[in-house]
């Protein structure tokens, strides 16, 4: 065999290992807040801690309205915390319903060791504590980007109104091999996400909403995901949205609307 060709295979390997021990610092980008800090807006809402297990414990927000029509659960992509994402809010609490949105570990105040089973499970935990409130035909799941995953595992693993997901990944592993496409995903990547797995599952209606330019997560997946079962899934396109701009659109706003106002 050629040297040319050990230096490539073992340039792939080493990338491989690489890639495997650092994937969580390229997956994830946090903002972590001291545990006194205060959160301030300019919206009634409450703080939550939500006792997991020892050295587990996930931070939540929750936006109230005094006679809600249900409860948006939010879980929102891979970059900061609940602090700034909680901006968005308002464009579900405009229409009376509650807002509860949650940190992942290692986001903002939230603390535990990240694995995909393990914040599945924070998830499903904290979903049962607050169906006993709202009751699922009143609960809406709401995933962005990266949290798209986990709003569709939620859904199907329960029963909840509607799932909504915005800019959402066909499954994780997708993503990867998209900007990584010579290293074994299938075998480095701890984080798989099967959205296209996990929809299979869903029982309520699903709304997708993806933006027709969006360069991280091109509206292929979206596509894909909605071939899987085109009768429960409608796809809202944004015509010239990226992958974070999407509130910036009337359109994206009248969906909203439409889904929330009646």
């Amino acid at each position: 065999m050629p040297e040319f060709v050990w230096y490539i295979a073992g340039g792939i390997l080493l990338l491989s290992v690489l890639a495997y021990f650092l994937q969580e610092k390229l997956i994830f980008k946090p903002e972590k807040l001291h545990a006194d800090f205060e959160f301030k807006y300019d919206a009634p809402f409450r703080e939550y801690f939500f006792d997991i297990a020892p050295g587990v414990r996930i931070n939540g927000l929750h936006f109230y309205r005094d006679q809600p029509k249900g409860l948006i659960l939010y879980f929102h992509g891979n970059t900061r915390s609940i602090k700034g994402w909680a901006r968005y809010a308002r464009d579900f609490y405009r229409y009376d319903y509650d807002v509860v949105l949650l940190d992942y570990r290692g986001f903002g105040k939230s603390t535990g060791k990240r694995s995909e089973k393990e914040m599945l499970g924070d998830m499903q935990n904290i979903y049962e504590r607050l169906k006993e409130k709202y009751g699922e035909d009143h609960l809406i799941v709401y995933g962005r980007s990266m949290g798209s995953g986990f709003a569709t595992k939620l859904a199907c693993d329960n029963s909840p109104r509607y799932l909504i997901l915005d800019a959402p990944y066909y499954s994780f592993r997708k993503v990867v091999e998209r900007f990584l496409p010579i290293l074994p995903v299938r075998m480095v990547l701890r984080f798989h996400l099967r959205t296209d797995k996990w929809i299979t599952g869903v029982r309520c209606h699903t709304y997708i909403i993806h933006g027709t330019r969006d360069w991280l997560i091109p509206i292929r997946h979206s596509e894909a995901l909605q071939k899987i079962n085109p009768r429960m899934i409608t796809l809202i396109r944004i015509h010239g949205g990226g992958h974070n701009n999407l509130p910036g659109y009337d359109e994206y706003h009248n969906f909203v609307r439409d889904i929330l106002k009646y």
